[in-house]
């Protein structure tokens, strides 16, 4: 499910203001305050805001997009992204996942019968559960968007080491891998530190995107795999470990 342009008006009006009442929207958009109740609810459901009386505030987390519409965003890019890492995955017992759409998509196709499995993606977590032989594990912690994250998310991960690290980004450059939140960087950089494997996994859209918070450079990463990447691209990543 996609969002109106009306919806990704009243987001960015909550991102100004982190509140908003139902009649300030209305008159601001110039609609009936029947059809912003509407929109709140359905934005509710994705994950982008908490109604409260007479309105709403943004929810913890919105600036990542809610998992529901991460699922469908560049989705072909992300299946072949997952179908050029598979071959090039090493040897593992144990994995962490992220909480992204594109590490859920390479999650599906591995086999990972008598595998120890973290991730703090409830999709993930959900999917893998369902298969024989699989031992899947979630940590406790504030549930936004489809994943979980918060201070006691960061305590418990170091808790456990991991043969094998799959994540995603928000953006990639050659100076390396950023996120959009700070508390997604610091969640990943936990994690990161304690797998011995580091995989990155990416659609080359990110390549256009920016993002404020560093997250890794290109060398802490042991495999680094795209979907695709032109004659032009790869050039530029020479020297790097990577796929696409």
């Amino acid at each position: 499910m996609n969002l109106t342009e009306r919806q990704k008006s009243i987001l960015a009006i909550l991102k100004r203001w982190r509140t908003a009442s139902v009649g300030k929207l209305a008159k601001t958009l110039g609609v009936s305050d029947a059809s912003i109740r509407r929109d709140l609810i359905e934005m509710q459901t994705l994950g982008f805001l908490d109604r409260t009386h007479g309105g709403a505030v943004i929810a913890e987390g919105a600036e990542e997009t809610s998992l529901f519409l991460r699922i469908n965003e560049n989705a072909a890019e992300k299946e072949q992204a997952a179908a050029n890492a598979l071959p090039h995955l090493p040897r593992f017992d144990s994995v962490f996942f992220d909480g992204s759409t594109t590490a859920l998509a390479l999650a599906a196709r591995m086999d990972l019968a008598g595998k120890t499995v973290m991730t703090t993606n409830l999709q993930t977590a959900l999917q893998l559960s369902e298969r024989e032989g699989v031992r899947v594990m979630v940590p406790g912690g504030t549930v936004t968007a489809g994943s979980v994250a918060g201070s006691w998310t960061n305590s418990q991960l170091p808790e456990f080491e991991f043969d094998l690290l799959i994540c995603s980004c928000s953006a990639l450059t050659l100076d390396g891998a950023y996120e959009t939140s700070l508390d997604l960087r610091e969640l990943k950089r936990i994690a990161f530190a304690h797998a011995q494997k580091h995989v990155l996994v990416l659609d080359r859209s990110k390549l256009q995107k920016t993002a404020g918070y560093f997250l890794s450079p290109l060398s802490g990463f042991d495999l680094i795999v795209f979907d695709y990447l032109s004659r032009e691209e790869k050039s530029r990543f020479s020297g790097f470990p990577v796929v696409g």
